[in-house]
């Protein structure tokens, strides 16, 4: 058991009894090079590189037929939650995840709600691209 100042993962995954995992029990073992077991877990682990602004991890694990040549992170964005709203197998080695991540942007909430892509390959996931459901201000 970690202790109990250890912070929690940025993900909101949560324990057999509801407690939020500690990030050292979650995304962070993935964020050290551990893969991903699933496209969902590799898609909670993206989140909280986005939260914990890791480049590097997120470019990491971004398919390199769709990846871009330079990412860089909103600057002064708060994120403040994520929520799964379906995750599924699509073939043997594809899997899309449903999300909805809420962040603050120059004070302005806003919600994106996105349907991503993921493939395995050589027993890693890797993020291929998405479809905006919904983007823009929180209602």
């Amino acid at each position: 058991m970690a202790a109990p100042h250890a912070p929690a993962c940025p993900c909101g995954r949560n324990d057999a009894r509801g407690r939020p995992l500690p990030l050292a029990q979650c995304c962070g073992p993935l964020h050290g090079g551990e893969p991903a077991p699933s496209a969902e877990r590799l898609m909670r682990s993206r989140y909280s590189a986005f939260v914990l602004g890791d480049v590097h991890y997120l470019r990491a694990t971004w398919h390199a037929s769709t990846r871009p040549p330079e990412l860089s992170l909103e600057p002064g964005a708060r994120w403040l939650g994520l929520e799964v709203r379906r995750h599924h197998m699509t073939g043997a080695q594809t899997a899309e995840v449903e999300f909805v991540a809420r962040c603050r942007v120059a004070g302005r909430a806003v919600r994106q709600h996105e349907r991503s892509r993921f493939v395995q390959e050589d027993g890693r996931w890797f993020y291929v691209d998405g479809d905006a459901l919904s983007c823009g201000a929180a209602p």
